[in-house]
Formats: structure tokens, sequence, C-alpha cells
């Protein structure tokens, strides 16, 4: 029976998706040990190293994948060794036949064939990244055009600001996913690499000639580069990877929190996608809860102790680790199935989006015009030099407050104002319309990396 969240019938669609858990799982593990010792063979073969017929034999008796290997075998052995290659590799010579069993897992070590199938699913993994970031920035992107000029209140420690638009908010978060797409194809040549060095990392039970072919043909076999120098205790490039996954899910929680907090009665600017009973409380018949952006603020704040995991992993001692290379073989399955988790929620949520543009509006209005002060002030500083100009608007501001009177009314009635500006010049300057700034063109400008039609929310309200 499954014991974690990852892993469980009931939580698991919540927290990462299938092909990823796929990807990750034991029979895909073990083929990937598999393949592996199949390349190694061949590789082998071809350099004269062993005999081609036993290259021939170890690659088709690994041919039969998890079908050849007698799972819970393998299990006792692992806890027996405390790594499960030793095991692995007796069941394929078994199957490769006297003869060519013994070139199996030929100058090779554990950790190398454990390195070369991680680095295997990893590659795996990041396409199925990439593939749902795709997806989601176009969707992003879609949302950003639609909104770019939709009015709303900018929030700094909560309050109002100053006016910003939605598209503006969305193409923030679109901004930072595309450079995280960036990263990830900067990444991987410095992630997908062969990892091939013996006992210690230098080759030597097969000589330096014959080691360093060795490894070149293996890296070609299975479509991996080849690094300078062995890195099975160098693990940036791994760490890197699961960086990167933190970052992700940083900008997706972010994204997560505002509309958490846009969902809020008080303010009922955006809401998840509905469906009869989403979001429902067992007690409150009227709830409708952020569940999609619960989830993604979860699998945030997880990825970042993940990421902090995968460094400590680093700081290996000599030339095998003792202890911390163990530590990856947790946060890194749980780090992409997490991010993948994020990434299918975002998608969920954000291609479904009910934007609210009126509520938006009415929240803008909330305070009488108190949100564009700067811009009053703005307008006043030419003649009276700007730390007149705050004072001036500032008392304005103390008495809309208190009174509950509009900002441009108070202005009106100010005679430090009103010697500089008519009243037609405050309420110019008070329309929240005139001063979003550059928002629009800064919109314009990340769009400019989408440039393909971009699909529209279906909760968009009119």
């Amino acid at each position: 029976m499954p014991s974690t969240a990852l892993e469980s019938a009931i939580f698991r669609d919540m927290f990462g998706t299938a092909p990823m858990r796929a990807l990750f799982a034991d029979e895909a593990l073990v083929e990937r040990y598999l393949e592996v010792e199949a390349a190694l063979a061949r590789a082998q073969a071809q350099l004269g190293l062993i005999p081609a017929e036993a290259g021939a034999a170890i690659s088709a008796a690994a041919a039969r994948g998890r079908s050849m290997i007698d799972l819970p075998a393998l299990k006792r052995e692992t806890e027996l060794v405390g790594y499960p290659i030793v095991a692995l590799v007796r069941q394929l010579a078994a199957a490769a036949g006297p003869e060519a069993g013994g070139y199996v897992h030929w100058g090779a070590t554990t950790q190398d064939i454990m390195d070369c199938a991680t680095v295997l699913q990893v590659r795996a993994a990041l396409a199925l990244v990439e593939a749902e970031l795709a997806t989601l920035r176009a969707i992003l992107a879609g949302l950003a055009a639609r909104h770019r000029d939709t009015l709303m209140p900018g929030r700094t420690h909560l309050q109002h600001a100053l006016p910003v638009t939605f598209g503006y908010k969305v193409a923030i978060w679109l901004a930072a996913l595309d450079r995280h797409a960036e990263r990830l194809a900067q990444l991987r040549p410095r992630v997908e690499l062969v990892q091939f060095g013996g006992a210690a990392g230098t080759l030597a039970s097969l000589g330096a000639e014959a080691g360093l072919a060795t490894r070149r043909k293996l890296a070609r076999e299975l479509g991996l580069g080849e690094a300078d120098i062995t890195w099975h205790v160098a693990r940036d490039g791994l760490a890197e990877a699961v960086g990167l996954l933190a970052l992700i899910g940083g900008t997706l929680g972010k994204a997560a929190y505002d509309i958490m907090l846009m969902m809020m009665n008080e303010l009922a600017e955006a809401f998840e996608p509905f469906a009869p009973g989403r979001g429902a409380s067992s007690t409150m018949p009227q709830k409708f809860n952020p569940i999609c952006c619960e989830a993604m603020l979860a699998c945030a704040r997880m990825l970042r102790s993940r990421a902090g995991e995968m460094l400590d992993a680093m700081v290996a001692d000599f030339e095998r680790a003792t202890g911390p290379w163990h530590m990856e073989w947790v946060a890194l399955p749980e780090a992409f199935i997490m991010a993948a988790g994020s990434l299918a929620q975002a998608r969920f949520l954000f291609a479904g989006l009910s934007v609210q543009p009126a509520r938006m509006r009415a929240n803008l209005d909330l305070t009488g015009g108190l949100i564009v002060a700067e811009a009053a002030m703005m307008a006043l500083a030419p003649h009276t030099g700007r730390g007149e100009a705050h004072e001036i608007v500032y008392g304005a501001c103390r008495r809309a407050a208190a009174e509950q009177r509009p900002l441009a009314a108070l202005l009106a009635e100010t005679p430090e104002a009103t010697a500089h500006l008519s009243p037609e010049a405050i309420a110019a300057a008070l329309d929240p319309a005139n001063y979003v700034g550059a928002a629009p063109v800064m919109v314009d400008r990340v769009l400019a990396r989408h440039p393909r039609p971009h699909p529209v929310s279906a909760g968009d309200a009119a």
C-alpha cells in the first residue's frame, strides 16, 4: 500500500502526474539500468574489449527488460548490499548465458550504472517539464494579451499602491517562465552527461586509452554528452536541474498566491475554474476554496526543500560519497514529480481562470482616487517642487480618507492645488487609465516572444 502523498491513490494526482511518476517507477528504473548495461556491452564489443558475441547476448538479454528481472530478489539483495547493481548484474549475467555473462559490467562500477540511469530519467523528465512549460506559457500569453489594458489595483504591503493591468500581472509570471524555459535549454548539456569511471573514477580497470574510448562510445550509444572528467563526486549538474524545478515551483507559487488572494470575497477579482463540488467545504455550503492554488503553493515550498537537499548532497567525501548520494535517490524523483504536479495544476488553473474586470475596476475605485495620489503629486510637482506637492496631496489624502470623499473633490477645494491645476487637469491626473505607465508596453514586449495566436481563458468574464 502507498504510504506517501506522492504515491497515494487518493492524493497523488494533486502533487504529481502519471507520466512523470511512470518515469521514476521501479520498473522504469530497472529498465534504465539494463539499458546502460546493454549500451556498455555494445560499446565494448565495438571496441573489441569484449567478444562481439558476448556484446550481442548481453544486449539481447537486457532488451527483455523488467520481465527478465526478479524484482523481489533484487529488493532482497539491495537491502543486503546497499545498492541494486550487484543483484541486477547477477541476474543479467545469468540471462545472457555462461559465456557472455562473464562480460557483463566490464570495467564498470555500481555508480556508473546508477548515475547513467538517473541521467536518462532526468533527460526524459526534463522533456516532460519542457512540454508543460510550453503549454502553460501559451495559456498565460493569451491571458496577458486579452487583459493587456484591464485595469486593477496594484498592491504593495497588501494595500493599494498604483493602478496596474491584469495583463501586466500575468506577463510578469509569463516572463519568469520564459526565463525558466531558457534555463532548461541551457542546463541540459550540463546535466545530460554519461558517467563512466570505474571504481574511483580513473578508468584504471580498462586503462586510459580503452577506458576513455569506452566512455565515448557509451555516450554515443545512450545519446548523452561526455564530460572532460569523471563527475561522480561533482553533483552540480543534478543539483542544478532540481534547482530549476524549485525556481519553476517558486514562480508558480507566487502566481498561485496572487490568485488565492484575489479569490477572497473582499477582492473577488479572479477565480479558479468552477465545477459542481469543486473546492467545496464539508460544512459551509457557500465555500469555493482555491484548491489548485493550495497545491501549487505546497509544491513550491516542498521543491525548495528538495533543492536544499540536493545542495547538501553535493558535499561528498573523497572519491565515493558515504551517504550524501542516497539523498538524491529520494530528493530528485520527488522534485520532478512535484514539479510536474504543480505545472499540471497551473495549466488547469489558468486555462479556465475566471477573470472579473468589473470587480477589478470597482476595487480600483474603492478609495475614491487615493490610489492615484502620486499622479496628482507629479502633476503639481513642476509648479511647486516635489516636496511641497507631496505635502499638499498628502493633506488632501488624509482629509479624503477621514471624510470619505473623493480625492478630486478635496483637491478642488485646496487653494495650493487649484492655483496650478484646473478641475479638468485634476480629473485627468486622477484617471487610473492615465497612470499605468509603461505597463501595456512591457506586456507587448513579453508577448513579442510569443508571436502566435494566444489561447484565451475559458473562464474570462465579459
